[in-house]
Parts: structure tokens; C-alpha cells; sequence
């Protein structure tokens, strides 16, 4: 294979690539990646006339299938295998011209590094959706995109209901939901995308223009996959680049008013805040548990828009999900909604399962399912809601720090049980911050007691087990691991319906027993 570098003539090809009915017919494309995001990219540029060749590390049935698939609609080539991930493959006997690439594929992959040093042009499929959108005799939508190290999906769910509520043609797309080019090749005319970016997909997108942007917060999490904090968060302020109205910021967070301040805008485009505090002018924030607006006003100085009573949102509401909702609400606004339609979309809003998620009260025990906290920065926000806490934590630590999360909470935690195989870390800090509180290791127990290697559930209800025998009236049970899953679990949301059966089985006991 030759190492020449991309043309003057591909670039200007590339750059030319802005719509549906631009000429992408012969168009040389990898994607990297057989996932939702992945299979949807190849299907769309096959559909397009690109030659598309496909690869994937897994050869396994799922992407088997999918492979076939792609292979039926016209896909050149699909490389299924490790063998096929160490280099780029040429694309019908000639260099590719385009990767497209999935969220899970760092720049240090060995194809996506080849790419980059032969000058070869690497989009995410929110690039690609960003282009295709437009077509002759169809408005595109306009996209509200929202990004943070926590609160994405929440919020973006949020955003949706608001919009629908408002009688708009909506739907919550990208890292979530419906993958974002199927939605493009729908034939609903949708007239807004709520738009969840997480930082691996703002890393390869380089041309969005979103009508309103946010990043919601920022912590240390992915530094693994961008080598590094300050990568990390440059790829989350690129989603405030050519924004046209509003570029929302969280006011509580010092990093997200610095990336407004540094974000090249749109002409006329306005710094927006959202607070869970009193908010000031241009602000959304909180007023004796009243969500209200003083940035979407007229007169923004002397008056504000009430938009809903935080108990009406959910039967809990902490203060990350108080945030989330004044977000979604300045999206929302910056669009256009109106105050009513605020209301009704957040008005008893169900955020989902494994998320801040009540899953049993029994003797003045609640029991709280958050799986969803994959970081300390959401585990944080957990952990703050409860005054006493029985709290069963650890995972996959993805190379972050506990020491700032564990001294902030050692004053609320009743006793802690570990899970996990990555645990050191917490361990540790535990040791140092918290040197009062009891710490159980119940993957180093459920480890003695079998013989066989303990699956993630098995140590889940020893976990669940061992907190009904120790918490008592008042407490908390709160799984919020701070850490990712895939130590032991397939997902957080595995790891969540372990210890929501598991809660279960232990009610089921417990009444059995009365």
C-alpha cells in the first residue's frame, strides 16, 4: 500500500460535499466500526453512491449480520476481524479519500492515525448527518446540541418532551436514541433535533452550526481515550462553534463560561446561563423551587417568566436534575417555545431507569438505583441528594481520582460496599478520606466464598444482601458506582437491573419473612 498524502483535489471534493445532492457517487470511504452509528453511516453513503468498505475488529454474529446486510444495499468490501484493524485498507484498489468513524475509535488507533497522517479527512456520523440534512425542496432542522460529562441523555430527553409539548416535530438523536442519519433519511419533516454529543463524537465533527449549544459540565472522565484532560475538554467546547442564537453555559462551572467566552459564534449569537441558584440577568436558574427565565424576556431586567415548580418535575428532584431541567428550558426557549410548553414537557418527566431511580422503601430504607453514574463528577450529584448513606460503588475507574469525591461525602456515609474488579483507586481514597467510615469489599468476598470467578451479578446481590443487614431507618442505599461497568456488566444498564432484581428479591424475602 502507497503513503500518499491526500490531494489539493480530494480536500476541495471534501469541502464541495455539503448537501444531499451534491455528487458523493465514487466517493472512496472506510467506516471504522460496525455499530448503530457505524451501520447507519455506510447504509447512507451507500445509498449516496459512495464505494464503501467496512471494518470492524468483532467477527461476530451481530456484525455478521449487519455485514451482510450492508453487503445486500451495495457495500464494496466488509472486513470483519482483528486482522483488518491494524492498518487502512485501500478502498477498491486506491487509497480512501474519507474515514468515517465510531464514537469507541481513538485517534491512537493504528487506522485512524494511518488516516490522519496521510491528511485523510475523518468524520464523525455527525459531521456526515450535518451535510446530508440538506436537500432540495426539504427544510432542515434546527439542531440543539447538548454535551457535558453528565446529564446528557436527561437533559436531551428533556429537551425532546419540551419541543413535543410545543407541538413541534421533534426527536432526541445522536449519542442516544435514534441514530442521527436515520433520522435524517426519515421522511418526517422534523422541524427540531435535540441533539446529544458526547466527546468522542464533537472530536471528529468539525462544521455543525447548532441554533443553541450547552455544555452542561465538566469533569475529568474519557482521559484514557483523549489522552488527557485538556484534550478531553476541547473537544467538548467545540460544540459552541457556530452557534447562531444561544450559547448556554452553566454558571456554577467556571471551564464552560471560559469556553463561551473563547467559542467562535455566530454574529448576534448570546451567552446564555443556567444556575440552580437565584438567577441573574440572561440567566435561567431557581427561586424558592421555581424554575424561571430572565434571559427569553423583554424586560430580562426587572422580570422574569415562571416556567415550573421543581416538585412538579418528579417526585425526586436533585440538584443535577434541577440543572438538566434549566437547561433544557434555555434550549427551548432559545427556540422559541413558550413558557406553557415548558411546563407541560417537564411536568412529571421520567428520566428513565438507572437514573436517580427509586426502586424500593421499606422500614424508612429507600433504595436508589443509579448506574447511570459511571464518574465521579454524577456520582457527586447522587451522593448530595441523601443526608445518610449506604453507598455501593465501584467499576471500570477509567483512570480518574476519588480523593475530592470521597472527602466531600465521608460526613454522609454510613458504611460503603465496594464492587468491582477496578477498585484500588476508590479503595484507596477511602482509606485516606473517609479513614472512619467501614468499607466492605464485596468482590474480594464474593471471590473467597466460590470457587469459580463471581459474575458481576452474583457480587451485586451480595452487595444488595449485605446493605439490607446493615442499613438502618433513615438511610439511603444508593448504587451510584462512580466508575464505568464493564468490568463485570455488558452496560450500566446491566449493572442497574441487577441491583433493581436483586432489591427485588430481597423485598420479596423480607415480606416473606414478616
Amino acid at each position: 500500500m502507497g503513503c500518499r498524502t491526500v490531494s489539493a483535489d480530494a480536500k476541495e471534493l471534501l469541502d464541495s460535499l455539503t448537501s444531499w445532492d451534491a455528487n458523493w457517487k465514487g466517493l472512496r470511504v472506510v467506516v471504522a466500526g460496525m455499530g448503530l452509528s457505524g451501520f447507519s453511516a455506510a447504509d447512507t453513503l451507500i445509498e449516496l453512491g459512495a464505494i464503501v468498505t467496512v471494518i470492524d475488529g468483532k467477527d461476530d454474529e451481530k456484525n455478521q449480520q449487519r455485514g451482510e446486510t450492508l453487503k445486500i444495499v451495495g457495500a464494496h468490501e466488509v472486513l470483519l476481524g482483528a486482522e483488518h484493524v491494524t492498518s487502512l485498507p485501500l478502498v477498491a484498489g486506491e487509497q480512501a479519500q474519507l474515514v468515517m468513524v465510531s464514537p469507541g475509535w481513538n485517534p491512537r488507533n493504528p487506522v485512524i492515525a494511518q488516516a490522519a497522517d496521510l491528511g485523510i479527512a475523518i468524520w464523525s456520523d455527525i459531521e456526515l448527518a450535518w451535510r446530508v440534512q440538506n436537500r432540495a425542496g426539504h427544510v432542515a432542522p434546527k439542531w440543539l446540541a447538548i454535551t457535558g460529562t453528565n446529564g446528557k441523555t436527561t437533559t436531551v430527553g428533556m429537551t425532546e418532551s419540551i419541543l413535543r409539548a410545543a407541538g413541534l416535530k421533534a426527536i432526541a438523536v445522536g449519542n442516544v436514541g435514534t441514530p442521527i442519519l436515520d433520522a435524517v433519511r426519515e421522511p418526517v419533516e422534523y422541524d427540531v433535533f435535540a441533539v446529544e454529543l458526547s466527546s468522542f463524537q464533537l472530536h471528529y465533527t468539525h462544521s455543525i452550526s447548532p441554533l443553541a449549544s450547552v455544555v452542561l459540565n465538566i469533569a475529568e472522565d474519557h482521559v484514557d481515550w483523549h489522552d488527557g484532560f485538556e484534550n478531553y475538554k476541547d473537544a467538548k467546547a467545540k460544540i459552541y462553534e457556530r452557534t447562531q442564537v444561544a450559547a448556554i453555559f452553566n454558571a456554577e462551572e467556571e471551564v464552560t463560561i471560559s469556553m463561551v467566552e473563547n467559542a467562535d459564534v455566530i454574529e448576534g449569537c448570546r451567552a446564555v446561563g443556567f444556575t440552580t441558584d437565584t438567577p441573574a440577568v440572561s440567566m435561567l436558574g431557581i427561586v424558592e423551587n421555581l424554575l424561571v427565565d430572565r434571559a427569553f424576556v423583554e424586560d430580562r431586567k426587572s422580570s422574569a417568566a415562571e416556567l415550573i415548580p421543581l416538585d412538579q418535575i418528579g417526585e425526586i428532584v436533585p440538584r443535577h436534575t434541577a440543572a438538566d431541567a434549566a437547561a433544557a428550558a434555555a434550549l427551548t426557549r432559545a427556540y422559541g417555545v413558550e413558557p406553557e410548553a415548558v411546563f407541560n414537557g417537564l411536568s412529571g418527566f421520567d428520566a428513565g431507569e438507572h437514573r436517580i431511580q427509586a426502586v424500593a422503601r421499606k422500614n424508612d430504607i429507600l433504595w436508589i438505583n443509579d448506574s447511570k453514574a459511571t464518574n465521579p463528577h454524577a456520582a457527586d450529584a447522587s451522593l448530595a441528594a441523601f443526608t445518610r448513606v449506604v453507598w455501593i460503588a465501584g467499576g471500570l475507574s477509567k483512570g480518574v481520582e476519588y480523593e475530592e469525591l470521597v472527602a466531600k461525602h465521608a460526613h454522609r456515609l454510613a458504611k460503603v460496599l465496594v464492587i468491582g474488579t477496578d477498585t484500588a483507586a476508590l479503595i484507596k481514597a477511602l482509606a485516606a478520606k473517609a479513614p472512619d467510615v467501614e468499607v466492605i469489599n464485596i468482590t474480594a468476598l464474593a471471590q473467597s466464598a466460590q470457587l469459580s470467578e463471581p459474575t458481576g451479578t452474583d457480587v451485586m446481590a451480595q452487595a444488595v444482601a449485605k446493605a439490607g443487614e446493615i442499613a438502618e431507618p433513615g438511610d439511603t442505599v444508593l448504587m451510584a458506582p462512580a466508575a464505568a461497568s464493564m468490568d463485570q456488566f455488558s452496560s450500566y444498564a446491566q449493572r442497574g437491573n441487577a441491583f433493581i432484581s436483586a432489591v427485588s428479591d430481597l423485598m420479596d424475602k423480607a415480606g416473606e419473612e414478616n
